[in-house]
This record gives C-alpha cells, structure tokens and sequence, in this order.
C-alpha cells in the first residue's frame, strides 16, 4: 500500500453517490477511513496572483475525503 495516495477527495453531484463509494470503491479493503463528513463545497482554482475561478461551472458538489488508515 506504499503507493496508494495518503488521502482521496470524492466529488459527486449527489449526496447518495457520495455515500455510497465508500462501499462501491472498496475503501476499507484498500486501508481507507472516511474523514471527516460529507459536505457540499463550491470549488475554486488559484493560479499565481490571479483571483479564484469557479471550477464545475460554479457547481455546489459534495466532497467526501478518505484517508489511510495510519495516516493522521
């Protein structure tokens, strides 16, 4: 599991979809814990010294972050 990301981020227009990868993603079987709640977020890019951009075209989505089990 070395090469497995310390944290994944989910996004999904859907709270349901968002519940439910979890279980459809396998997460526990690849040593993942759920962080935290599932929120709805608006996401933003920052590039240089540029004001945020919207990504999603502004969409609210929500966002669901797994981490390692040994990660803290």
């Amino acid at each position: 599991m070395a090469d497995q990301p310390e944290r994944i981020t989910i996004l999904a227009r859907e709270f349901s979809a968002a519940a439910l990868e979890f279980h459809r993603g396998k997460m526990a079987e690849k040593g993942y814990v759920m962080e935290g709640s599932i929120t709805p977020r608006k996401m933003q890019m920052i590039e240089g010294h540029e004001q945020p951009k919207d990504l999603f075209d502004g969409d609210v989505l929500f966002a669901v972050t797994f981490r390692l089990k040994e990660a803290e």
